[in-house]
Parts: C-alpha cells; structure tokens; sequence
C-alpha cells in the first residue's frame, strides 16, 4: 500500500473504530479495554526489548532497542489521564527507543477517576527525582509525552523549577493537552479521533475541585520562564492543535527555546503510526535528534 493510501486508510481508522471508543457514555473502566486493544496495531520494532519493574510504588516498563543504550527519556504516556499505560504505547516508545538510542521509561502512572490530580503528578515527580537520586545527571535525562503526558511533563517540569529541581535536558511535547479548560479548541474542517465531549470529561474527572486553570493542570496558563528546550509536534487535523500553538506563543513570550512542528493533514498523535506511516516515522526521528542534541552523555552514564 503507498504512503497515500495508507494515511487515507488511518484516518478512517481513527475516524470509524477508534474514535466510537470516546464516548461519554462508556464506562470509564471499558474504555480502557477496548482502546488497550486499539493500540495492538501500534507495533514496535522487533529489536526492541521490554522490561517491567516495581519502582516507587508504581509499574514501569524500560523500552531499549540497543545493548548500549545512552542517556534515559522518562516518557508519560497519553489519554486524557483516564485512559492508557506503558502497555498501549510499546509502538511509539520502542520506536523512539531506536532513533534516539536511549533507554525510555514509562510509568503506569495513576489515573482518574480513582486517583485525581495530583496523584499522576506526584508519581511522575517521583519517578524523575529517583532517577537524579540513582545518580544520573539531569542532563543525560529528557522528558516526552503525548497529550495530557505531554502536558503532564510540562507540569513536572514547572512543579520541579519551583522547587529549585534540576531539570531535565529538554521535553518533547506530542500533541500536548495544556488547557483543560478547552475553551479555546481549534476547529479542524476533519478531527479524525477526539471530541469535546470526551475530554472535557476527562478533565472533570482528573481535575476534581481544582480550578482548571491551575498551572499544574493546565501549563499554558504559569510562569514558563526557565523551562528546558522543547519541541512541540501537532496534527492540522485535531481540536488540540491551539493548545499547541498558544503554549508555543506563551514559551517564546517567557523566553524559552521552542521549536513547533505542524504537521498538515495530520490527526492527534499520529506518531503512533510509526514504522507503517513515514511522516510518522520521520516525526519520531526528528524527537530522538532533539533528544540527541539537547542530552549530555558522559561515558561513565551510559547504561549497561
């Protein structure tokens, strides 16, 4: 199939089966069996090896497509902090594993509703200050995300500046979810995948009785001076694609080294598609030499 008619055929995809998946009237709990089976067709590369630990009080799965891994990229996952773990994104993860040629952790961090904010904040605050704590330099660490773990690392790492934390390297940003008021969504002529509905669910269920502009919640509405370099990638084809654009806007305003890819026709975390849809593929790439560029690696932090 050429890479035509492939993205025709996703986008149906996106359109007929998975998107049905987001509707408010299924439980919450079903939600997360069917879109776990949705991602089976999000496949890693066959080199890639994953290891699922115990640590701080959490499942996490170390992805790694190399014996010699460098440098570490704390990944949180997407899906609108109701939905998703380190299970559904092996695709994207083991596919980011081999560009950038680093280990990539994935928490299965909690989510809502059982655990509202800041539970999901707390456990990837944690997860970031154990690897400092292991002895890795901040510098040999980058942080990623898509949709609300996009603006979950966002979250982390403003909550992590306040506290006088070193930072991470840098933060790639998929598709990020950074007002969970949705006030201000874009209106794509197509939106193959999500819906107002749904996420403003969602964030009625991750946020609780917290305000919804709290920056810790919604990044695009703090302080965003002093944050790492970020690379923010987005669909023209999703509701999201304003949240990208007004948090790069607020970024640049603070100072902040920024740096926004559009990808035109494209739909929400399309990276998802990598190793079947190129502009997928090259997308991911494109992360990993971010990545590679913004991380110091001394010989002594390579990991075994």
């Amino acid at each position: 199939m050429n890479q035509a008619a492939l993205e025709f055929s996703l986008r149906q995809t996106m359109r007929w089966v998975v998107s049905p998946m987001l509707n408010t009237s299924i439980p919450v709990k079903v939600q997360r069996q069917l879109i776990s089976k949705a991602y089976l067709t999000s496949i890693p590369p066959k080199a890639c090896q994953f290891q699922d630990i115990q640590a701080e009080g959490m499942a996490i799965t170390r992805v790694s497509c190399s014996e010699e891994p460098r440098g570490i990229v704390l990944y949180l996952h997407g899906g609108g902090y109701i939905v998703g773990s380190p299970t559904t994104h092996r695709g994207l993860t083991g596919h980011l594993a081999r560009a950038s040629n680093t280990m990539v952790i994935v928490p299965d961090y909690r989510l809502a509703p059982e655990h509202p904010f800041p539970a999901a904040l707390e456990d990837a605050e944690n997860l970031y200050r154990a690897l400092l704590d292991e002895g890795h330099p901040p510098s040999a660490i980058s942080v990623a995300g898509d949709s609300a773990g996009a603006g979950l690392a966002l979250a982390m790492a403003i909550r992590l500046r306040d506290k006088g934390i070193p930072l991470p390297a840098s933060l790639s940003l998929l598709s990020p979810w950074t007002d969970l008021s949705n006030d201000q969504l874009y209106s794509p002529e197509k939106e193959p995948l999500l819906n107002k509905p749904w996420i403003d669910r969602a964030a009625r269920l991750y946020c609780g009785p917290e305000s919804r502009s709290n920056p810790l919640i919604s990044p695009v509405h703090g302080d965003l001076s002093g944050l790492p370099p970020m690379l923010i990638q987005v669909g023209s084809e999703e509701i999201l694609l304003n949240d990208s654009m007004r948090f790069a806007n607020r970024a640049m305003d603070a100072g902040c080294d920024v740096r926004l890819d559009i990808y035109n026709g494209l739909w929400h975390v399309f990276q998802v598609h990598a190793g079947q849809l190129d502009r997928a593929t090259e997308a991911l790439k494109d992360v990993a030499e971010f990545i590679q560029r913004h991380q110091t690696i001394e010989e002594e932090d390579a990991l075994p």
